[in-house]
């Protein structure tokens, strides 16, 4: 599958700066940037997304309720949702894969190394 647009949300504005920056300049990717998982539900409709970031912490509605919301959408069901988060215990990360999402990616992340992260995992579906 061909990234050309990827979505990063999360409520904090230093991990949107830095995402963004990678995903854009290192990636080669349009990033489209949600402070939360209400506003990338808004979102989805001006820009559908290849890959969909996602931070599993959030205040209000969190990841994996952003997950399901976004499964539950017929234009985004498809679409894969890859989890940024500092939670990564083995247990979690399962928990993560069984609720659908297709990978998960470490915070802090290299920023780098972010876009070839992403290429691996969706490599990988």
């Amino acid at each position: 599958m061909a990234i050309k647009r990827v979505m990063l949300v999360d409520d904090e504005a230093d991990i949107r700066r830095i995402g963004e920056l990678s995903l854009a300049r290192v990636g080669g990717w349009t990033v489209t940037l949600a402070a939360s998982g209400q506003e990338a539900l808004d979102k989805l409709a001006e820009a559908l997304p290849d890959v969909i970031l996602l931070d599993v912490m959030m205040p209000g509605m969190d990841g994996p309720q952003t997950l399901t919301h976004l499964r539950a959408r017929p234009e985004a069901a498809h679409v894969p949702v890859i989890f940024v988060t500092a939670r990564v215990q083995r247990q979690e990360i399962e928990l993560y894969l069984a609720l659908g999402a297709s990978g998960v990616i470490a915070k802090p992340f290299d920023p780098m190394g972010l876009p070839d992260e992403v290429r691996q995992i969706i490599a990988a579906l």
